[in-house]
């Protein structure tokens, strides 16, 4: 009877974990027998298997647990305490757990109309999926953005708070610190409120203070600022590296580096509508209301498109400050190699070049554009290497590339060969920081913790990177300093095989499409 159907040995042969229930239509009323059994109707047994063989919906509708019909299955759930070899058998069929989608779904693959069903619901799906992806996309613009509009006009709140560049220097490491302290809290609140309303709340907080830095007239009111401009852009960082990951795991392809990519693309657009207000000389706090306001409508419209998902009713709350697992502090340790190395590029090349090489201020300067566009180029071209190579191989080769330049920095005897140096640390560390926030959503149960932990190192290590590397110049030089970013580089590539994909625990897997019910061989 079961001969048409995968796992029917382990069916037939009535293991001791217990066993299908079949009913037998031309018997008494309501009685059963186990699988394989035979009794004075054997004759009519057979044949009723036969009619069956030629009928699967028949015969799938009538293997049931405990009493059930699987239509009646489908419609009520499946029977509390139902013997596992149900369960086995139902994976079996249709490759997931003893559940009542997984009845339903094959009963229709068997009356021959589940194949058009899932189509048009893998269409639906997919396109859903896509248009998260796109929203996705302008968020991580929109809060590129907000970096750039602020990194621009930094003068101006300098000259309006009346600080010296010391105390100013002092002001900016507190949005790291408050973004480092309020990214453990971001899982809890994406736990509570579900990852559509937490991102969008957050993104529009996040638009919405960018305006306070330049409102701050003196220095405890701009440190206070810039505070809680790093609690708002830490906790949305943690919540749209999520949104992403998610998007990414329902695509089954590399995107998280093209959404970082993004990000890029919007600090350069944020950098350009500043440089532009400020020559103009327009005031900042007119041009940080306007932007944010034209940032925060932005977000909360693209947030409508993304990902609504809420946690299992019966999901336990993670802590409201949400320490990171284990699997993240590995994860992280490469991600801080990464950011240390971006860190020095970005506020130390053009020093370099001007104080070791003797270059112009102007030269100097473009060593740093250079290092930034040849890592959003490598963020936005990222996706296609990780889908061809491998998150592994790309990281390991982008490590040796990123080392290689470094080298070229150290021993650099012409500014050009220090900028090419520069412009191979940026291509190679460029895909390490997306594609650990990816491993690091694969790596547990409770993806947005892991996320937020890995997020906190690295935060951590942007802190950290301009600091060390002037206290090891102070004490040594910049070339000394350049050395332990190569070095850093190397660990790169030693570090990769972390960043291998795992998959998705199975509280997370998605629902496998039912397998076709053919003869065995």
């Amino acid at each position: 009877m079961y001969a048409s159907i995968p796992g029917a040995d382990e069916v037939r042969s009535g293991r001791s974990r217990g066993e299908p229930v079949v009913e037998r239509e031309g018997g008494r009323s309501g009685s059963r027998a186990p699988a394989g059994a035979r009794d004075d109707g054997g004759d009519a047994d057979r044949d009723e298997g036969a009619s069956k063989r030629r009928n699967p919906a028949r015969q799938m509708t009538n293997v049931r647990p405990s009493g059930r019909t699987c239509e009646e299955t489908a419609s009520r759930g499946p029977a509390t305490g139902a013997p596992d070899t149900v369960g086995n058998f139902t994976r079996a069929v249709v490759g997931g757990g003893p559940t009542a989608a997984g009845y339903r779904r094959a009963t229709q693959r068997a009356a021959g109309k589940g194949e058009d069903m899932s189509k048009d619901g893998r269409a639906g799906r997919n396109q859903q999926v896509q248009r998260a992806r796109y929203a996705t996309a302008v968020v991580f613009c929109a809060h590129g953005a907000v970096t750039g509009s602020f990194a621009t006009r930094v003068p101006w709140i300098q000259e309006h708070a009346s600080v010296s560049a010391g105390q100013l220097g002092l002001a900016l490491a507190f949005p790291a610190i408050g973004a480092s302290l309020a990214m453990p809290l971001a899982s809890s609140v994406i736990h509570r409120f579900g990852t559509r309303t937490a991102l969008r709340g957050l993104l529009a907080l996040c638009t919405m203070v960018l305006v306070l830095p330049s409102l701050a007239p003196n220095l405890v009111t701009l440190c206070a600022a810039l505070f809680v401009s790093g609690v708002a852009g830490g906790m949305s960082d943690v919540a749209m590296n999520a949104q992403g990951v998610e998007v990414e795991r329902r695509l089954g392809r590399s995107i998280m580096s093209g959404l970082h990519g993004m990000w890029s693309v919007g600090t350069l657009l944020g950098s350009a509508g500043g440089t532009l207000a400020a020559h103009l000389g327009a005031d900042a706090r007119l041009h940080h209301a306007l932007a944010g306001a034209v940032l925060t409508v932005t977000g909360v419209i693209a947030c409508h498109w993304v990902l609504d998902l809420h946690p299992a009713q019966a999901e336990e709350a993670p802590p409201r400050f949400a320490l990171p697992p284990r699997s993240a502090l590995v994860i992280g340790a490469v991600g801080f190699c990464a950011v240390f190395a971006e860190g020095a590029g970005l506020d130390w090349s053009a020093i370099y070049l001007r104080d070791v090489l003797g270059t112009s201020a102007g030269l100097a300067a473009a060593s740093t554009t250079g290092f930034t566009l040849t890592m959003a180029v490598a963020r936005i071209a990222g996706d296609a290497a990780v889908n061809r190579f491998g998150a592994v191989r790309t990281v390991r080769g982008g490590g040796v590339l990123a080392a290689f330049g470094g080298f070229l920095v150290v021993i650099a005897p012409h500014p050009a060969v220090a900028m090419s140096g520069f412009a191979l640390m940026g291509l190679g560390i460029a895909v390490v920081v997306p594609l650990a926030f990816a491993a690091a959503g694969r790596s547990g149960a409770r993806p947005s913790q892991a996320i937020a932990g890995v997020a906190t190192i690295m935060y951590t290590s942007g802190l950290v990177a301009p600091s060390a590397v002037g206290s090891i110049a102070q004490a040594t030089s910049l070339v000394v300093s350049f050395g332990l970013v190569t070095v850093l580089a190397c660990g790169l590539a030693l570090g990769a095989s972390v960043l291998r994909p795992r998959e998705a625990p199975p509280a997370e897997a998605p629902a496998r499409e039912p397998v076709t019910t053919g003869p065995r061989s």
